[in-house]
């Protein structure tokens, strides 16, 4: 498995340091804490993200 050589966090987040950013690399995106890179990275495939922006959007996630 190949983990994202780019990442990005949200334009929302300005300046600040204690987000987390997303990266994507083919079959998969990875989620890391900003004050800790090297901490670990969350993997899930395209679909289960798409899935948990949309329950953001509609606010199912409370």
């Amino acid at each position: 498995m190949s983990l994202p050589s780019r990442w990005r966090k949200s334009t929302r987040s300005a300046t600040a340091t204690n987000c987390v950013e997303i990266g994507q690399a083919p079959g998969l995106i990875g989620i890391r804490d900003t004050k800790n890179r090297d901490g670990g990275t969350l993997v899930v495939s395209p679909a289960a993200f798409r899935s948990f922006l949309t329950a953001i959007r509609a606010d199912k996630l409370q």
